[in-house]
């Protein structure tokens, strides 16, 4: 694996800037692959699969890194909020769970004691912490269905849109898309184009 400040410098470029976030991620995607025996992620392909929990600038330090991406299908965005990431390695059917330790913050102070400004103590004290204070790390097992999602399509019986990889559900015997379930992010301001004749 190339060393650190190589990958922060890749991830930096592909993100657009310098945060404790880039670094985190930078450092997660090293210790998750490092902890599988993954030594050239990129070149893994569709064997390495990535569940990063949070939407945040570390996501994009881990797509970087590691070469997951969501249009592959093996980077999964998993939204729990948490500052951490899973690292699967499908052919060995192995998986290893990384989250950033809360207390790590704490400790920042004592890797560059003369760092006043929060923001710069954490993006440069957690480039010099260790793994160990930095990261908590377990072996995990994926869940059956996460990973084979290539199931059919099908149309939700309320709004007429497709519905692909399984991710419908039915209420009252009708298969619904998850917004007419009422797991939505939106909601229309108009009423819909008619579909073409």
């Amino acid at each position: 694996m190339q060393p650190f400040e190589a990958l922060l410098e890749e991830a930096v470029a592909f993100h657009g800037h310098l945060c404790p976030g880039q670094v985190l991620g930078v450092r997660m995607a090293i210790a998750g692959c490092r902890a599988l025996g993954i030594d050239e992620p990129k070149a893994a392909g569709k064997a390495l699969a990535v569940f990063v929990e949070i939407n945040r600038c570390a996501a994009d330090a881990l797509q970087s890194v590691t070469g997951c991406s969501l249009g592959r299908r093996n980077l999964w965005h998993v939204d729990y909020g948490k500052m951490a990431a899973t690292f699967a390695d499908l052919p060995a059917a192995r998986a290893v769970r990384v989250v950033a330790r809360d207390d790590a913050r704490e400790r920042v102070a004592h890797y560059v004691p003369g760092i006043r400004d929060a923001r710069r103590a954490q993006t440069e004290g957690y480039g010099l912490m260790p793994d160990a204070e930095l990261f908590a790390l377990a072996p995990v097992a994926i869940l059956p269905g996460w990973l084979d999602r290539r199931r059919g399509r099908v149309v939700c019986g309320r709004c007429g849109e497709g519905v692909n990889y399984g991710r419908e559900t039915w209420a009252e015997g009708t298969v619904l898309c998850r917004p007419c379930a009422g797991d939505r992010y939106c909601v229309a301001l108009a009423s819909r184009t008619p579909p073409v004749a």
